[in-house]
């Protein structure tokens, strides 16, 4: 009996790690593609998609994304969705730099990577189980929700800020959460995992964006 359930567990060990390592990989892969996709919406000066092709872009190819995790097409649909974020970087990255604002960039770059490998760092090393942090996401995204829907109709500056802020810690906290979720075997598709953790960076980068350029300001 022992043995069934000593090597029960080692194939659970096994199969986390697999679902790790392929989700390491795979977003390592969309992310170069994501910045490639930027790169060349920035050199060549594409226009914005606009707010609502933005919006639809993005949830739908997400929804694409999930429905097809479970498929190798999933893998096509990941790289379409964040292929798309990418050229959505672009305008934004091209506005930057005409004004001069590189480095803003470069800071924030680095402090995203910063905080991806300190929060993955922590996680796998301690092992700890961070599902508790489901609940503070929840209440934080209604705080968030609220704040933005405020915003729509006041424009404050200081609450655009606040915004970026809150953004930026929830986001911090989803990559906490999912590389808990994936090493606890709560996660067991790579596909939904790296586009969970993606969303994540993307957050914390245009965030921490905002903020660098209402420092500049």
């Amino acid at each position: 009996m022992d043995k069934i359930i000593s090597s029960s567990h080692q194939q659970s060990l096994i199969s986390t790690h697999k679902v790790l390592r392929n989700t390491y990989f795979l977003l390592g892969l969309t992310l170069a593609f994501s910045t490639l996709t930027a790169t060349f919406s920035t050199f060549y000066h594409l226009p914005p998609p606009g707010l609502i092709v933005m919006l639809v872009g993005f949830y739908g190819l997400m929804f694409l994304t999930n429905s097809l995790a479970n498929k190798p097409s999933g893998i096509l649909a990941a790289f379409a969705f964040t292929g798309f974020l990418g050229y959505c970087l672009g305008p934004i990255l091209t506005s930057l730099l005409s004004a001069d604002m590189g480095s803003v960039i470069a800071i924030t770059l680095g402090a995203t990577t910063l905080i991806f490998f300190c929060c993955s760092t922590y996680v796998l090393t301690t092992r700890r189980d961070m599902s508790f942090l489901s609940g503070v996401m929840m209440a934080g995204f209604i705080v968030i929700l609220s704040a933005i829907i405020a915003n729509f109709f006041l424009h404050l500056p200081a609450l655009q800020l606040t915004i970026s802020v809150l953004f930026t810690l929830f986001s911090t906290t989803a990559i906490l959460w999912e590389t808990s979720n994936i090493i606890h075997g709560g996660e067991t598709n790579y596909i939904r995992a790296t586009i969970s953790l993606y969303v994540s960076l993307y957050n914390i980068f245009v965030s921490l964006l905002g903020l660098g350029i209402a420092n500049k300001d």
